[in-house]
């Protein structure tokens, strides 16, 4: 922002303030604007104040010491002796005892370390949000936040030092810190004021170094810091409405000692990430996203840093994967470099430079040693010195042009290769270092073009191959991590076998990181085909390191192009050793593929079908593969399907059962299988329906299959449609194995004896649909609407809607439908339905029907009067004789109706 901020002094009397639109001064503009801080400026003033200076008044109850900005809202910390007080103002940064950033306060006294945090409060009257400005400070007993029992413990005598312990607190556990933090608000509350509550995050209290070479006043923290890094792609351009918008992704938190220095993590979780280790006395350091800067008495030193690392998994918790990957946060740091200078006072760092302030006093030229260690040195010409005339002698101020990341990239790329015969672990380091370099630099898109950006990216795929390489080449422990590295590089699985298999090489050794990579690829449904020659190559591999895996990487559509002879030949040595099922599968499908089909019946006649069913659940991929997410049958699949359908059906139940297949998948690869196939649904799919029915235990699979066959029998018998194949069961068998089917009712049984002679040709699906309905697993609501079609198909249609309405109970209508259209069944129905709470239907609907329908028809229709005299006799045995005889018709004629009456009343007498 175009404004300043000062402390100012004037006699006895110390003012803050803030320089707005400055630059109108020097344009010529005499005019200024003098306010208070918090106070709004009317309307008509806002166009006048763009055209003059405007002076803010900051006042405070002490006098203000240091001052420092938060770079992600612009918000303004000023420190005084026991007091922070907190403005919104705008940007500008000045890091000594105390830093903020983004509602982030880092506090330090000489041996103690406080971060905290404030968080907004909902706190007005009608319940929403506050926002505004807000004047709030900070108090801690004692001076800066040195806790009020640090005084108490000083003792009265001065020959004795007391120091406490070291303490660090993280988290929820910093509140004990016995630092008291109270918020108090030196405005008027308005509308627009925010309500603040503070969080602790950290606590660190140090000891001094009681060494013999380090005198106890010289250990004091220096350098403290927070550094926010913004989440990728979030747009930083120039102007101020777009910089607000910057999503900020983590924060880092460094502070240092004069021999250490320490890093911590204070974003999601509050953690300690890193710890530096100098060479010397330290005098001030400067952290950026990928290097920590540190300066000695007569040295400016380069370490790497882990917030990218820390960052990346902020950003993507699930990056640990066998997809991605990225070197630890644990990885130990390193000195990239360590460059010579007299006297250097102060350091700071402003995009690709690093601004070196020295002072060359006489004694430091006189004792200008070499330099001890350079790595990856920079030229001389990447810096630049300037030297006022004018200003106090020895005095230097240095421009340091860091190399770019993909130069120093390159370097370490190139370095690592030194080691990379010698000490494995090393070598990786370098590599992971390299990378993070590359991954930090992607992380900050204020500096990038989209010509550099690209660049990073090939670096950073580059980077991925190279630590892909090192973790299949070298025995290491996390040789895992070559799968997701590679990945991350873009290379195809031949791109990979190029850069690893040497070419010619009869025998050769293979690290188990490139066994895991080729494993876990082979196994995935990936597109792309190996040529005959790597395919080979690869089943060579497999046969020295993991022979076990050989039927595996076999069926991986990678390996379509290799020679089946071949195979078989590795296959039977491996089988020597190591028989077993799938094995045996494999050689049959190589068989297959070889045209030899007097192998493939040898081998498939080595085990029963079962087994071989329950074999396929070993490696699924012998019957389907996957392509773009969808299924496809193998050439062993379709070959099953004509020579052994109840096999292939058998698998594919055993492959649902133990979740390597959907349903819905199953469906698709059914049809697909037999594209043939005249009918949408084909046979072997409705085959694959009934044998699921079997041995299927989940609830909502039961109900979904048993309304798809249901449906399937309904539309082949509304349809007059066929099945093209055979069934490879028939209603006696389900029957038997299924308990979803049940017996057929003698009743359905006496309606399809009377029924129409064409139902004869679709006789098995009829029995099937009436068996399941006899069952008592189908839920009948659920059903109504899939049996709508049959409603008025002949006996079919009778026997469906009398057998829905006894299953809901509504056994009057099911007794209607029968009389009207089949007597000769009512009885019979009567006699197997109507039983416990419905036997009184006997009496009170099917009795009086019978004579109402016999008086209508006369003596016309004997199976009526037949059916009359079967009802009389259970009624007789069911009644007392007088309810009995209040049932029977007026005109009826005695000498029919007298037997029963005599039978029912020597009932009575016998019990």
């Amino acid at each position: 922002g175009d404004y300043l901020v000062t402390i100012e002094e004037k006699g006895k009397a110390t003012f803050l303030r803030a320089y707005v639109n400055w630059r109108c001064m020097s344009a010529g503009s005499a005019r200024v604007c003098v306010r208070m801080v918090g106070h709004k400026v009317e309307e008509s003033y806002s166009e006048a104040l763009k055209e003059q200076m405007s002076i803010v008044e900051m006042p405070l109850s002490d006098p203000p010491l240091c001052i420092s900005c938060c770079p992600v809202t612009g918000d303004l910390l000023v420190g005084c002796k026991n007091k922070l007080v907190l403005f919104c103002l705008k940007y500008r940064v000045v890091n000594q005892n105390l830093t903020f950033c983004a509602g982030h306060i880092a506090i330090t006294t000489e041996l103690d370390v406080l971060i905290l945090k404030l968080e907004v409060v909902q706190q007005s009257a009608d319940g929403t949000e506050r926002s505004g400005h807000q004047i709030s400070t900070l108090e801690s007993p004692g001076g800066g936040v040195e806790s009020s029992s640090t005084h108490n413990l000083q003792p009265e005598l001065d020959e004795f030092i007391i120091c406490q312990k070291p303490v660090e607190l993280l988290g929820e556990e910093s509140k004990f810190c016995d630092i008291p933090v109270t918020l108090e608000s030196t405005e008027l509350p308005t509308e627009d004021t925010k309500h603040f509550q503070v969080r602790y995050l950290l606590f660190r209290r140090f000891t001094p170094d009681q060494s013999p070479f380090v005198f106890c006043e010289e250990t004091k923290l220096h350098s403290l810091q927070l550094l926010p890094v913004y989440q990728t792609g979030s747009s930083v351009k120039a102007d101020e409405e777009t910089e607000n918008k910057r999503e900020l992704l983590s924060l880092f938190c460094f502070f240092s000692l004069p021999h250490a220095g320490y890093l911590y993590s204070i974003g999601k979780s509050v953690e300690l990430i890193s710890t530096y280790q100098y060479s010397e006395k330290s005098e001030q350091a400067v952290l950026t996203p990928q290097f920590l800067h540190v300066i000695t008495s007569e040295s400016l030193q380069c370490f790497t840093v882990r917030c990218s690392a820390a960052a990346a998994r902020d950003e993507d918790p699930y990056i640990d994967t066998t997809v991605k990957a990225c070197p630890p946060v644990s990885l130990d740091v390193c000195t990239l470099r360590m460059q010579l200078f007299i006297g250097p006072r102060a350091l700071c760092h402003f995009k690709n430079n690093i601004i070196l302030l020295t002072k060359a006093d006489t004694e430091d030229i006189t004792e200008r040693r070499k330099p001890t260690r350079r790595m990856l040195s920079r030229k001389t010409d990447s810096i630049k010195s300037r030297t006022d005339s004018e200003s106090e002698p020895g005095w230097n101020l240095y421009i340091i042009n860091t190399v770019s990341t993909i130069q120093l990239y390159r370097e370490m790329v190139d370095y690592s290769r030194t080691y990379k015969n010698v000490r494995t672990e090393s070598c990786i380091h370098l590599l992971s270092e390299a990378h993070l370099l590359v991954r930090a630099a992607l992380m900050d898109p204020s500096v990038l073009t989209s010509e550099e950006k690209e660049e990073l990216q090939t670096a950073f795929r580059e980077s991925c191959a190279f630590l892909g390489d090192c973790y299949s080449r070298f025995d290491t422990k996390d040789y895992h991590l070559a799968l997701p590295y590679y990945r991350m590089s873009g290379l195809s699985m031949t791109e990979v076998l190029k850069r690893l298999v040497s070419e010619g090489a009869e025998i050769q050794t293979y690290e188990r990181g490139f066994i895991f990579y080729l494993t876990h690829s082979l196994n995935e449904d990936l597109s792309e085909e190996l040529s005959k020659e790597l395919a080979n190559q690869v089943l060579q591999i497999f046969y020295l390191a993991d022979p076990v895996q050989l039927p595996h990487i076999l069926c991986s559509p990678c390996m379509r192009n290799v020679c089946p002879s071949t195979a078989v030949k590795y296959l039977q040595k491996v089988e020597k050793t190591l028989p077993s099922v799938v094995l045996t599968l494999t050689k049959a499908f190589m068989a297959l593929k070889m045209g030899d089909l007097v192998m493939y019946e040898h081998e498939m006649d080595s085990y029963k079908e079962t087994i071989l069913a329950c074999g396929f659940i070993g490696q699924p991929k012998l019957l389907i593969q996957r392509k773009d997410g969808v299924v496809l049958p193998t050439e062993f699949a379709v070959h099953l399907k004509e020579m052994q359908p109840g096999l292939l059906v058998a698998a594919i139940v055993a492959l649902h059962e133990n979740s390597k297949i959907e349903l819905e998948e199953a469906d698709l690869f059914f049809k697909m299988l037999c594209s043939d196939s005249e009918n949408a649904t084909p046979q072997l799919l409705v085959d694959f329906w009934e044998a699921l029915l079997v041995v299927c235990s989940q609830e909502e699979i039961l109900e979904e299959l048993l309304l798809r066959v249901a449906s399937q029998y309904v539309w082949r018998i509304s349809k007059k449609q066929l099945p093209e194949t055979k069934p490879l069961k028939t209603t006696e068998d389900l029957i038997n194995s299924c308990n979803h089917f049940g017996l057929i009712f003698p009743w359905v049984s006496s309606i399809m004896s009377v029924g129409s002679p064409s139902d004869e040709g679709y006789h098995e699906d009829i029995s099937k649909l009436q068996s399941l309905l006899c069952g008592q697993s189908v839920n009948i609501a659920s059903a109504l609407p899939v049996l709508e079609p049959l409603a008025e198909v002949g006996a079919v249609g009778l026997t469906v809607r009398v057998l829905c309405n006894t299953r809901q109970g509504k056994y009057e209508k099911a007794l209607d439908q029968l009389l009207k259209r089949c007597p000769d069944a009512a009885v019979s129905y009567a006699q197997h339905e109507l039983k416990g709470d419905s036997r009184a239907v006997w009496w009170n609907k099917l009795l009086p029907e019978l004579c109402k329908r016999i008086r209508l028809t006369g003596n016309g229709c004997p199976v009526l009067i037949s059916s009359l005299k079967e009802t009389l006799s259970v009624v007789a045995m069911e009644l007392e004789l007088r309810d009995f005889l209040s049932l029977l018709p007026e005109d009826g004629t005695a000498a029919f109706f007298l037997p029963y009456l005599l039978h029912c009343s020597q009932r009575k007498l016998l019990t």
